[in-house]
């Protein structure tokens, strides 16, 4: 594997939910196992963290003893295989295993959060402002998360929303954005600044070094970056692996 920036590593290390089954995507389940099982051998594997299923098809799924698995649930869903790690529901209290909750941040007390980042339509892509609240009033409450939906290209830009030819075009969040910013919020640093990062649509005031992360003018050190990883911004779910992979490369992120 050729040689990856220690900041760059902090930030994106096993940072991709792969959610193929999901729109826009919406993969049969035997191709997402096969794309995921692929993914986990790939030279990039680094960046992969887990699958997510539907409880519903889980029982369909024929799972490797060493894959991860994050299920999405509507209810507890008692005895699981041992790949499930996570759960992910709507409900706003806790489940029989570490669940990232998609619920007001007002209703939830502990434990873990998931904000919802995009979708198939412009109207489903959060506010910048919105974003940044969230990443602020999280990090404020020691509140750990995950993102979910339209988190499929580095940089904050204007992409299509679905993979059909006649797709709606809007501008998406980036993750480096997202994550850079819930860096710095975690680190303490103020709105304005949390806004600023996720608001930037220049990938070179980014800038990944052995030992720091830069945006522009203001450092993290690699170490504070991989604490805010490991106790804060947890990971994203996208039903595409290779357009993360394949944008840090043309973006030069990545060798």
């Amino acid at each position: 594997m050729p040689h990856i920036a220690g900041s760059l590593k902090a930030l994106v290390s096993n940072l991709i939910d792969y959610a193929g089954f999901y729109p826009p995507a919406a993969l049969p389940l035997e191709r997402v196992a096969e794309k995921y099982e692929a993914y986990r051998t790939s030279p990039e594997r680094w960046m992969l963290n887990r699958l997510v299923l539907p409880a519903a098809k889980l029982a369909e799924t024929r799972m490797d003893e060493n894959w991860r698995v994050s299920l999405l649930v509507e209810r507890d869903p008692g005895t699981l295989p041992r790949q499930v790690e996570t759960l992910e529901t709507k409900l706003a209290r806790r489940l029989a295993l570490p669940t990232y909750r998609e619920a007001p941040l007002e209703s939830v007390t502990d434990g873990f959060v998931k904000v919802r980042t995009g979708g198939l339509a412009p109207e489903a892509i959060p506010e910048p402002e919105a974003v940044a609240d969230f990443l602020c009033q999280a990090a404020e409450r020691r509140l750990p998360f995950k993102a979910t939906a339209g988190l499929h290209h580095p940089i904050r830009s204007l992409h299509s929303l679905t993979y059909e030819a006649d797709s709606p075009r809007a501008v998406m969040h980036g993750f480096l954005n997202v994550f850079t910013a819930a860096a710095f919020a975690w680190h303490g640093a103020d709105r304005q600044t949390v806004l600023a990062v996720v608001n930037e649509e220049d990938a070179g005031a980014f800038e990944f070094l052995e030992d720091e992360l830069g945006w522009r003018d203001l450092r993290l050190s690699s170490t504070q970056v991989h604490a805010a990883r490991r106790d804060f911004a947890h990971s994203f779910g996208s039903c595409s692996f290779e357009e993360p992979v394949a944008d840090l490369r043309e973006l030069g992120f990545l060798r």
